[in-house]
């Protein structure tokens, strides 16, 4: 297997489009690494640069400490799947997997005895003599995958692999894509745009926006604790709930004010706004909906730090099991979720219960965060 090092990667297309900026990354020996972001990116370009397929403009690839930037990406010894399969329809399964093998001029009992035990792994060894044409999408991703990983490549690339399938095939084969990297131990590099994906199976994430990696940490961390208003924004099921506050002082302690609703926050939250100088300024303060509780029927109130809020019930959807719920508190509006048959209507009044310990504060004009 093989580390990876990313030091200051750059990409310029001739259009002078700079596609990625400033890569700087590190990825261990056997480590799965994510990187998720929208379309446009850049994600799917680094992996290009670290198979070969595009050129760097600027900056070092190290695989196991050597700079291959200009080694062919024949020698390179990396593996990729692609959201295609790219089988050859009209070969069998197992020509398709033993392809490559072929053309290293392995011994064809020694290759079939790969490509069997690969077949074994992925579960697809009654397939072996079906030819490609007329097979599920998800029966070719498994062959694709198959196909790369029976060279057994240093390095294991993955663009979006999952994005041609639909929901139940995509949940089934990102388990086996998870157990299969555990068991085989291979480095590996996915790109996706899909959030569950990236927070399901990579052991780290990261987030990229216009060419720039914007935060990488685990995928705990990049949930619960972002870096920046983009992360916050992007990251989750349903974006952060972000509104602007002015950081008062409240009893002698530091406090979010929006409109006429002030928010108390836990003592050392407020003593990081207070020393670094934020008291009478604006900032931008987060939540997300799964800490806001709003006080009504089939609610249920964590024994946690808690402050009210007086609250507007300005819409709702219904989402099956839970409805959303759209909230003017102050001068900010939030969205809170409650159970579907919570008596709640469009312009109702009610108390909100925010978690106060779960509430982020980002300066206003860096977007950087200050206190999680």
């Amino acid at each position: 297997m093989a580390s990876i090092q990313f030091s200051h990667i750059s990409k310029v297309f001739m259009s002078g489009t700079e596609a990625v900026k400033n890569f700087n990354l590190d990825i261990e020996d056997g480590e799965f690494v994510v990187i998720v972001g929208s379309s446009g990116c850049g994600k799917s370009t680094v992996l290009r640069m670290v198979a070969g397929l595009e050129e760097i403009t600027s900056g070092e690839l190290r695989i196991d400490g050597k700079v291959v930037n200009e080694l062919d990406p024949k020698k390179r010894n990396i593996a990729m799947v692609f959201q295609n399969y790219a089988l050859f329809p009209n070969l069998t399964v197992e020509e398709n997997m033993e392809f490559a093998l072929k053309m290293q001029r392995m011994p064809k009992k020694e290759r079939r005895e790969k490509v069997a035990a690969m077949a074994q792994t992925l579960g697809i060894t009654e397939l072996l003599k079906h030819k490609a044409k007329g097979l599920s999408g998800g029966q070719c991703q498994r062959i694709a995958i198959g196909r790369a990983l029976v060279c057994q490549p240093r390095v294991f690339l993955m663009d979006e692999p999952l994005s041609n399938l639909d929901t139940a095939m995509r949940n089934e084969l990102r388990s086996e894509i998870a157990r299969l990297q555990k068991d085989l131990g291979v480095t590996t590099l996915y790109v996706t745009h899909d959030q569950t994906e990236a927070m399901t199976l990579g052991s780290r994430v990261v987030v990229m926006d216009a060419g720039e990696i914007k935060q990488v940490d685990t995928p705990q961390n990049i949930y619960s604790r972002p870096q920046n208003l983009f992360v916050a924004r992007f990251v989750g099921g349903a974006s952060m709930n972000l509104f602007s506050a002015q950081c008062v002082l409240h009893q002698g302690a530091p406090a979010l004010q929006t409109g006429g609703c002030i928010i108390p926050l836990p003592d050392w939250k407020g003593s990081v706004l207070k020393d670094r100088g934020y008291v009478e300024k604006t900032v931008v303060a987060g939540i997300r909906a799964e800490d806001l509780y709003p006080v009504c029927e089939g609610t249920a109130i964590p024994d946690v730090a808690l402050t009210p809020a007086d609250a507007r019930v300005t819409a709702i959807d219904i989402l099956g099991a839970e409805k959303k719920l759209y909230l003017s508190v102050g001068d900010a509006e939030l969205t809170a979720r409650a159970r579907t048959y919570a008596p709640v209507e469009v312009g109702q009044s009610l108390t909100l219960q925010l978690a106060v310990d779960q509430i982020h504060v980002f300066d206003s004009e860096s977007g950087l965060a200050i206190a999680h």
